[in-house]
């Protein structure tokens, strides 16, 4: 037996299995202790600390702390660790005198940050208290980025998200917004000391299958078409909808299609259920507004009619695994 050595904050994530899982090593122990305790803003005040943006996360993160929570190993189920991470944000008073200041004197070094998304945002909430003169800088007109901009409102409402991005907005930053960066020599040229890219990679996959072009008016990129929701660009979709993708975007799409009037939704994947990227939460959520999830079906073809879009010719497969454990399907 090593003796412990407390110098290394790896072995303690080791101990609490749920946030060494956690990629933000968020104290999950802690802060649930003081939501229990009823004490809702220091709960909301360790997550802060560590993941930025509490409120956010407790309706839209992934979640990969529950799985390795222990208390799935006695029960059916693991702590709602995701869940009560929203409960500390809806249930605190208001924190703001509890944040970081701007700094009262700068330290004369400026720093651009291009997109306003989590990556610049959290940039500017370790750096501005510490005297740095940050300018954020982005196309869109509010701070959020793809959080904002891709992420259902019935999810993410965009009162969570002023709250949360006004926290880090208020740090004394020089907000450029409504503005394209489309060169970073010119930017460079206006005498930054350090540029930061925190644009992240906002595209989708396309498929390119005969009839792709000829139908092309009704078919989306998944990612693309969220946006043009969360704009206002589409506002009413067909009553018969394919929702093509077993990731979370393609949950995202089969539930928004249902409210923006599609009567028959489904979604059609590749693999099989258990393998679906999307996380169970994601999948039950859909299946729980009447959306099918049809799995081992690959598109072969888009069918049209004179420009018109009529369906879409799947090939049915079953999933084989070689001596290595490797698919084939």
């Amino acid at each position: 037996m090593r003796p412990t050595d407390i110098s290394d904050p790896g072995f303690f994530h080791k101990v609490v299995d749920c946030q060494y899982a956690c990629p933000a090593h968020t104290p999950v122990p802690e802060y649930i202790r003081l939501i229990a305790a009823g004490r809702y803003s220091d709960a909301y005040m360790i997550n802060w600390q560590s993941n930025v943006f509490p409120g956010i996360l407790g309706r839209v993160c992934d979640r990969p702390c529950e799985p390795a929570c222990r208390r799935g190993r006695v029960e059916e189920q693991p702590v709602a660790i995701c869940r009560l991470k929203r409960v500390a944000a809806d249930y605190k008073d208001d924190i703001t005198s509890r944040l970081p200041h701007p700094a009262t004197q700068k330290n004369g070094k400026r720093i651009a940050l291009i997109g306003a998304g989590p990556a610049s945002l959290t940039v500017a909430r370790d750096l501005a208290p510490l005297g740095y003169d940050i300018t954020l800088i982005d196309d869109g007109k509010a701070g959020g980025g793809m959080m904002r901009t891709q992420i259902p409102k019935f999810r993410l409402p965009d009162s969570v998200l002023d709250e949360e991005c006004g926290y880090i907005e208020q740090m004394g930053l020089a907000r450029r917004y409504n503005e394209r960066v489309n060169s970073l020599k010119s930017l460079l040229d206006e005498d930054y000391d350090a540029i930061f890219v925190g644009t992240g990679a906002p595209r989708g996959r396309d498929l390119d299958l005969p009839g792709r072009q000829e139908a092309g008016a009704n078919i989306h990129l998944g990612i693309d078409w969220l946006s043009s929701i969360s704009f206002g660009h589409v506002t009413a979709i067909g009553k018969r909808v394919i929702v093509l993708g077993g990731g979370n975007t393609a949950m995202d799409c089969c539930r928004s299609a249902r409210r923006l009037g599609g009567e028959d939704v489904k979604v059609v994947v590749r693999s099989g259920f258990e393998e679906m990227k999307a996380s169970p939460w994601e999948k039950q959520d859909a299946m729980h507004e009447d959306i099918p999830i049809l799995n081992f079906l690959v598109p072969k073809e888009f069918t049209h009619e004179s420009g018109r879009l009529t369906g879409i010719l799947f090939e049915k497969v079953k999933a084989e695994y070689d001596a290595k454990g490797a698919r084939r399907l």
